[in-house]
């Protein structure tokens, strides 16, 4: 090993599907730690993706997520 400290997320994610009537089916998400219970929402795939790649330290190129009461929410 290079006694670097690696980290670790696990998560369980919940993928569901709304009906907007302007844009058509949104995909809403939310993440879980198994370990604390917190749970962050996402109003889009993007939002996700974004707050990933933010956590992980990723450059996606995706803007980085806004947080409302703990939960990120879509700009």
């Amino acid at each position: 090993m290079d006694g670097k400290r690696r980290e670790y997320h696990s998560y369980l994610l919940r993928l569901w599907e709304v009906d907007d009537d302007q844009e058509g089916p949104i995909w809403r998400a939310s993440l879980e730690s198994p370990g604390t219970g917190e749970r962050r929402g996402f109003a889009s795939l993007d939002a996700l993706f974004a707050f990933l790649a933010e956590t992980t330290g990723a450059d996606t190129g995706h803007p980085a997520p806004a947080r409302k009461n703990g939960s990120v929410e879509d700009r």
